[in-house]
């Protein structure tokens, strides 16, 4: 795999660029995403009975994956000739879609649920100057809303996961994983919310072998909040509830495309709890020192769930980790709370130490 520091700064475009569409050069915008870590989770991976791998996707430029498809899709909207970009968003799309409009010189607009967002993702598309739309609705509302806009404005590009372009980018990420174990996992678990990742990867490693850099597929499994599960129970759901906010999805764009993934892959979707996730982000920043934003800890929740249940996978698995622990520091703080203050002498300091070891 070349992880080289130029690779790197030129982003997954350059990088990958037989496999996307076309893109002149003069359009590339990019703020060099992807070749972010594949980690390995020794101590998790006794719990679930597997080899497990951690893709880190926090470590893009915004601190999540979304930073693969907007490269792309920003790149594409440049070259068409647009001067503005609409999106809907529970956070992460937002903070991606800013900043790369930031650097694309594109007036960004950015619809969003009325108190559904986290507080480290709107800081973000705060700074980068987005024009912020907030509605009395949810994410749902919000898409269908920037799908009308696009439909009755010149010039203005939407960048959701609806836009092919997204899943393109987004792809590069499973090329990733292949490079860097040398072949695909045995297995994928991944979170679910509007879908199109889940159907990226699938892509993705679909890809990869037919280019004859691989012989085998992964078995996808997909994992979704109690709360907020339309692909697990059947129908779409009118308002979805889970602490992971970047999952809180009732009718999921990209449906088929997941569906299929977990079909053909011989894979799953299934749900977790908010409890089941909440423990498995603890345990993954407790446990191995990555910290995840919530929604980013549904697959390893689920792969815990399954191992309780004898029902995990063997081999090697990668749990993809969606963003940032960062964009959600909300969720972290109601539950830990700083000590009281001792005095500034090294006796309180040394019993205080002595009381914890």
């Amino acid at each position: 795999m070349n992880t080289s520091a130029q690779t790197s700064k030129h982003g997954v475009i350059h990088r990958y660029r037989r496999f996307l569409p076309e893109i002149p050069d003069s359009a590339i915008t990019t703020i060099g995403e992807g070749s972010t870590p594949l980690i390995e989770a020794k101590a998790i991976s006794e719990r679930i009975g597997a080899r497990l791998f951690l893709k880190f996707e926090g470590l893009n430029p915004t601190a999540s994956f979304k930073d693969r498809g907007m490269t792309v899709a920003m790149s594409r909207a440049v070259a068409d000739g647009n001067v503005a970009c609409v999106c809907a968003s529970t956070g992460n799309t937002a903070a991606s879609a800013s900043a790369y409009a930031a650097r694309a010189k594109m007036k960004c607009f950015v619809v969003v649920p009325v108190g559904k967002i986290a507080l480290g993702k709107a800081v973000q598309f705060l700074a980068h100057g987005a024009d912020i739309i907030q509605i009395e609705g949810n994410f749902d509302a919000a898409l269908k809303l920037s799908q009308k806009a696009i439909e009755n404005l010149e010039g203005v590009a939407l960048v959701n996961s609806v836009n092919p372009d997204r899943i393109e980018g987004q792809k590069t990420a499973a090329f990733e994983v292949c490079e860097e174990l040398g072949k695909p996992p045995d297995t994928l678990a991944i979170p679910v919310g509007n879908a199109g990742n889940i159907t990226a990867y699938w892509k993705g490693f679909s890809e990869w072998k037919e280019a004859g850099r691989s012989d085998a597929v992964p078995k996808m499994l997909g994992f979704q909040a109690e709360g907020s599960a339309p692909l697990v129970l059947g129908h779409d759901i009118e308002e979805p509830e889970t602490v992971a906010s970047a999952i809180r999805i009732g009718a999921p764009a990209s449906r088929e495309g997941a569906m299929e993934a977990a079909k053909e892959s011989g894979g799953k979707i299934e749900s977790v709890s908010d409890d089941e996730i909440l423990e498995a982000q603890s345990l993954l920043a407790s446990m191995e020192g990555v910290f995840c934003e919530p929604a980013s800890a549904a697959g390893v929740a689920g792969l815990l769930k399954l191992a309780r249940e004898n029902r995990g996978p063997s081999g090697t698995v990668v749990a993809v980790l969606t963003g940032h622990g960062l964009k959600d520091p909300d969720t972290i703080l109601s539950r830990v709370k700083l000590p009281e203050p001792i005095p500034a002498t090294f006796e309180a300091v040394a019993g205080r130490m002595e009381s914890s070891a």
